[in-house]
């Protein structure tokens, strides 16, 4: 019950936009209590709940019956993740609507031979990456490596970069941009 108290009292306080210590001087609760309940350290009596309730203001029984789930979804299958590469490059996107996102993770796939094109990309934000399979030639700015499995990068975006794939396997990669430029 502690658990349940303080999950519920926590989120519903944070949906209010609502601090401890604003919770606490509406009550009349000190904010160390609320800082307990909301920790599972302490249960509070149906009367000193209901104080603080009243200061949000809601009802006992409605506290008890919240349902919280989640606002985007936080997990995804791999039949879930959207393909968005084009021209034999695969980029498998995590999630489907990042409107709202400021990240975006892919996980890249790059035939033998395969390279994002001859003009350099350039956007606003940051990039970066984990080879998990195969060499990839990387350029960013007038620096060129190849990076091979566990090796990575991290870049400004806004430096033209290019990614080439000049092994005879494919290479698989874990990226992740900011905002979604994609």
């Amino acid at each position: 019950m502690d658990e349940i108290i303080g999950r519920n009292l926590r989120n519903v306080r944070q949906m209010r936009g609502i601090s401890q210590r604003q919770l606490g001087i509406k009550s009349g609760v000190s904010n160390a209590t609320i800082s307990l309940i909301e920790n599972h350290k302490t249960t509070p009596s149906v009367g000193v709940l209901k104080k603080i309730l009243s200061a949000i203001p809601m009802s006992v029984s409605e506290f008890f019956t919240l349902e919280f789930k989640p606002t985007r979804q936080c997990f995804f299958r791999h039949d879930e993740l959207v393909e968005v590469g084009s021209s034999g490059l695969s980029f498998l996107q995590v999630g489907k609507d990042l409107k709202n996102h400021r990240l975006q993770i892919f996980i890249e796939r790059y035939p033998p031979g395969s390279d994002t094109g001859a003009e350099h990309l350039c956007h606003e934000g940051e990039e970066g990456g984990v080879i998990v399979e195969g060499f990839v030639e990387a350029t960013i700015g007038s620096e060129t490596k190849k990076l091979s499995r566990g090796d990575a990068f991290y870049f400004d975006s806004q430096t033209p970069h290019r990614f080439r794939n000049t092994g005879r396997a494919d290479c698989v990669l874990i990226s992740a941009r900011t905002p979604p430029s994609f």
